[in-house]
């Protein structure tokens, strides 16, 4: 009796050690993020990022690339809806920590965050607006934008559409009202109807700041009340709305579409002036809504910091390495 109990209690006390030393194992993983490129970087002093929703799977890859952590993309089902995104292959515990660093505002909250000091760095898929410039100045804040990769705007419709291109020309004649009915562009759904839906993004996101720059230049919209009726707040939003209609118009970038969204055959991707976007025509400039991504810092940042060390180092070859892995094409 007595050696039985020596015996449980013997196999009790190697069951205990053996769940300390995997928690102390698991604790020491968790706590290994000490970065291979910058010195004294880890997760603890990693700068607060922020960024638009198209550049967040960046945002990520930089993080996870920084702190050497492995990562995958993963998809989100909700609804009848996916999306694409990039997850850290970490524990729940540093998860916590990640999302406190590695945060996507959208586009204008982002420039907001950074100007107001609540981030450190923001990757954002467009310059600053004037609206956004004007609070700057305000708060007497001056920030340093610098290209780091390239994207490019495009325009979606409903895979029963059956144009496959459009002019600038054209799509200005839709997007002011002077081209209302798809028959004019050369495609009849129906003896009956084929009215135009352009659909159109908030004021000071990022899609729309493009829009406004890159094609409508000064241009003024549709009528007012088409145009509240067709304002649709995110893009999630917009794409799904595009794809239940298919008399429907609208705009988001390259990135989102392809990596994000990854609609296959719910969306269609149309040419603009003869030229289809890809990565060859948007890597080489010949198409012609090409865009930049930017990281963004004040030009006050203390340049001993972990926030302009990490700002430095997208700059460099390892940085360019991990801004190519997330799918973007390296200006």
């Amino acid at each position: 009796m007595v050696c039985r109990m020596k015996k449980n209690d013997f196999i009790t006390v190697l069951a205990l050690s053996a769940m300390f030393i995997c928690t102390n194992c698991d604790k020491a993983k968790e706590e290994n993020t000490n970065s291979p490129y910058i010195e004294g970087l880890m997760i603890d002093n990693y700068p607060v990022i922020d960024g638009s929703t198209s550049t967040m799977p960046l945002n990520t890859v930089i993080a996870c690339e920084l702190m050497g952590l492995n990562y995958k993309w993963k998809e989100e089902i909700s609804h009848s809806a996916s999306t694409w995104y990039i997850e850290p292959q970490i524990t729940s515990k540093l998860k916590r920590k990640f999302d406190k660093i590695v945060r996507s505002s959208q586009t204008h909250n982002a420039f907001i965050n950074l100007i107001d000091k609540e981030a450190d760095i923001v990757i954002n898929a467009r310059t600053m607006s004037s609206d956004e410039r004007a609070y700057a100045d305000a708060k007497g804040v001056t920030l340093i934008e610098t290209p780091i990769a390239l994207d490019a705007f495009i325009f979606i419709v409903n895979p029963q559409n059956q144009l496959t291109e459009l002019t600038t020309e054209e799509i200005q004649g839709i997007y002011t009202g002077k081209i209302t009915e798809w028959k004019e562009l050369g495609w009849e759904f129906s003896p009956e109807y084929s009215t135009i839906h352009p659909f159109i993004r908030n004021s000071n996101s990022g899609s729309q700041e493009l829009m406004d720059l890159l094609v409508m230049k000064g241009l003024d919209y549709i009528d007012l009340p088409i145009y509240n009726e067709n304002l649709i707040f995110t893009m999630q939003g917009l794409i799904d709305a595009i794809a239940r209609n298919p008399f429907a118009i609208g705009y988001t970038v390259y990135f989102y579409n392809e990596q994000i969204i990854r609609p296959g055959n719910q969306l269609k991707t149309i040419g603009i002036d003869g030229v289809y976007p890809n990565k060859q025509t948007i890597s080489d400039l010949s198409y012609p809504y090409a865009t930049e991504v930017y990281a963004v810092i004040r030009s006050d940042t203390d340049k001993s910091s972990m926030a302009y060390k990490v700002y430095e180092w997208l700059r460099t070859e390892a940085g360019r390495q991990a801004i190519s892995k997330s799918g973007y094409i390296l200006n």
